[in-house]
């Protein structure tokens, strides 16, 4: 079965590394492409590209100020993204529960 494009998708569109920083940073607020570029350390081309892919998918919205573009994450399109790793919450947490039971074990093993 063939891949999704990653503008397509937005669980194909995070599996991209830069793409992910980029929300991780834009989810601290509006930012200009200016700023992304020099926060992150990337050409501004690569930048634009990964936004405009992020924008595609709607993970992030884009408004116009003058003539900049500024950008910011999009909740309601992050949502099926979170909702998604809530179902496997249930699992980490026994996993953590079960971590936790081994340490305490050990500890009165050695007391």
């Amino acid at each position: 079965m063939a891949r999704a494009a990653t503008t397509s998708d937005a669980f194909n569109a995070v599996a991209e590394p830069r793409r992910r920083e980029i929300l991780e940073y834009l989810a601290q607020g509006e930012r200009p492409v200016g700023e992304l570029v020099a926060r992150l350390g990337m050409e501004q081309p690569s930048v634009s590209k990964h936004l405009k892919v992020l924008h595609k998918v709607g993970l992030v919205r884009v408004r116009r100020h003058g003539r900049q573009m500024l950008y910011q994450a999009n909740p309601d399109g992050i949502r099926p993204l979170y909702e998604w790793t809530q179902t496997f919450e249930r699992l980490w947490a026994h996993q953590l529960l079960r971590v936790k039971e081994r340490a305490e074990h050990k500890a009165r093993e050695h007391n």
